[in-house]
């Protein structure tokens, strides 16, 4: 026995042994290279052996920051989002929560920041939440909180991203005053940092200028000329150019705007250089110096053309183009110009479903493509002109008639629905039919308690439960489902299974009434809340029960909040 423990420790003691000297050899291979400048190559003679040693090992803590240390320094777009894929591949195999929360942050911030592609990385990010409820790591979980609402900031959803940032910010904040490692306060700087600059991107749309200004000042005074922030300054300095603009201190605003070129260069955010770009142009252009603001214009073009992107807010930019080109009677660049915008309203209508539409449009899509038509065929005939504008006047008045008459007949069903709960009219009253005019003699104590069970059943909503069946309940109560269903049946007026989608479409409906948290959730989610597992069958069942579908219900009700 003494000699089985002996050996035990003895090779416990050796694993330990070399655990140590091979992190010993991770951390020197990483020294090599961890002070190497962000996208510079150089790193990799020193990063692939690093890469080799974790597959060798499968060690997935030391491969996942490997493939981490990939993104950072490779200078393509492409190869970032290999490294990424990779990430996440390790990151499964490993099974390890935390990795798969850092993996799916890490791909995210390469859709978003390199690609600008949203929705992909609103997906990762999400997928990157679903991993980290259970996580105890609270860095990790900010740090995704913060990228979904950089994603809804983007999106236009301003309101709902400040009030993600202000956590952010208080939780960066917070760290920043504890005694930690120097890296662990400069992560919770930079977080502090970052987060304060978005949120003052979101008071700026919103129009509070107060509060904007006052973001900027704190965010010039925390970054001061420190190097190791100096991206992060550049953004303040950017949007203190904005808000001299907005000021009407041109000569001011150019001096700010042109502080903050560099950090805009060095980062390749070509998404925060438009912008610069785009105020610098309309700072010229007030200060009567067409012809710089024109060449600060032209740039953005340019940028929109190698990366296919452009913010809402920046299209304005070829408004004044297309003027530009009018006034000098240059129709082939007009028509240049209107097809970018045709172009860039495309582009923002997949990936900004709720901002593009709210975007105030001197050019809207039908005049853009009445003028292309008039600059490619001047001689085209005005009569089919007409005939088209009354065909498409026609048409939308007869889709606002029908749209205004659905509206309304959904409205009365919401009214008709509140009403019934208002009323506590929500579940049908169980008619109890005395044991003794029952076809099948059951026995009257049995089902006494049968039903005193599903009762308890019911208060405890034992209902969401996912993949309920009648065997399942039968089982849980103690019966079998024969004599479980003809109860039912019998006491309750309705099969198993109109039962069981009675009880949870009435317990998600009273939800949407009292706690209008739920009214943001989607449909998938109300339906798993509920204990389904189709969004369809969800959908389809709230409508057959309560004469209207979920998604109307959700809009009424939130209307109705809205009124209060």
């Amino acid at each position: 026995m003494i000699k089985k423990l002996f050996f035990i420790f003895f090779t416990g003691c050796v694993q330990l042994f070399f655990a140590q000297q091979s992190d010993i050899e991770f951390d020197r291979l990483r020294s090599k290279y961890e002070n190497i400048e962000e996208n510079d190559v150089r790193a990799f003679p020193f990063i692939q052996p690093y890469i080799n040693k974790g597959k060798k090992e499968k060690n997935y803590e030391r491969l996942v920051q490997g493939y981490k240390d990939g993104i950072f320094y490779s200078s393509l777009n492409g190869e970032k989002l290999k490294y990424a894929d990779s990430m996440v591949w390790t990151a499964n195999e490993s099974g390890i929560e935390d990795l798969k929360v850092i993996a799916h942050i890490d791909k995210g911030v390469v859709y978003y920041y390199h690609y600008k592609k949203f929705q992909l990385a609103l997906n990762e990010y999400l997928e990157a939440y679903k991993y980290s409820k259970n996580s105890k790591n609270d860095f990790i979980k900010f740090q995704n909180l913060y990228h979904i609402g950089v994603v809804k900031s983007y999106l236009g959803y301003y309101d709902e991203a400040s009030e993600v940032f202000t956590k952010c910010i208080a939780y960066y904040r917070a760290k920043m005053n504890i005694k930690s490692h120097p890296n662990e306060i400069y992560n919770n700087k930079r977080g502090y940092l970052n987060s304060l600059h978005q949120l003052l991107i979101c008071y700026r749309h919103l129009g509070k200028h107060k509060e904007t200004d006052s973001a900027i000042q704190t965010g010039l005074s925390e970054t001061g000329n420190n190097p190791e922030y100096a991206q992060e300054r550049g953004y303040f300095l950017l949007s203190k150019g904005i808000s001299e603009y907005r000021d009407k201190r041109y000569q001011e605003a150019l001096i700010y705007l042109n502080q903050s070129l560099g950090s805009m260069k060095n980062s390749r955010d070509f998404a925060r250089l438009s912008v610069n770009y785009f105020y610098i142009g309309k700072s010229y252009k007030e200060l009567k110096d067409t012809h710089k603001s024109v060449v600060y214009f032209q740039k953005i073009d340019s940028i929109f053309n190698q990366y296919q992107f452009i913010l809402p807010e920046l299209r304005e930019n070829y408004e004044i183009l297309i003027d530009y080109s009018k006034k000098h009677k240059d129709q082939t660049q007009q028509l240049y110009y209107t097809n970018q915008l045709l172009k860039a309203d495309s582009i923002m209508s997949k990936d900004f479903s709720y901002l593009s539409p709210k975007i105030h449009k001197d050019y809207d899509t039908r005049t853009l493509v009445d003028e292309k038509n008039k600059l490619q065929k001047i001689n085209y005939l005005v009569t089919v002109i007409i005939i088209v504008l009354i065909i498409w006047a026609v048409g939308l008045i007869i889709l606002f008639a029908k749209r205004h008459r659905k509206a309304k007949e959904i409205k009365q069903k919401y009214i008709f629905l509140e009403e019934k709960f208002m009323k506590n009219q929500d579940v049908p009253k169980e008619e109890i039919i005395p044991v003794e005019e029952k076809r099948n003699l059951l026995h009257e104590s049995k089902v006494e308690e049968l039903l005193f069970k599903l009762q308890a059943f019911e208060d405890k909503k034992g209902f969401i439960q996912k993949g309920l069946t009648i065997s399942k309940l039968a089982s849980q109560l103690g019966t079998n489902s024969n004599y479980l269903s003809q109860v039912i049946n019998e006491h309750k007026g309705v099969n198993f299974n109109k039962y069981l989608s009675q009880l949870r479409i009435n317990y998600i409906t009273v939800l949407l009434f009292e706690d209008r948290q739920y009214l943001k959730y989607n449909i998938e989610t109300l339906a798993k809340e509920c204990g389904m597992a189709s969004r369809q069958n969800f959908s389809d069942l709230f409508f057959e029960i309560n004469g209207i579908r979920p998604t109307d219900f959700i809009k009424n009700r939130m209307q109705e909040l809205e009124d209060k």
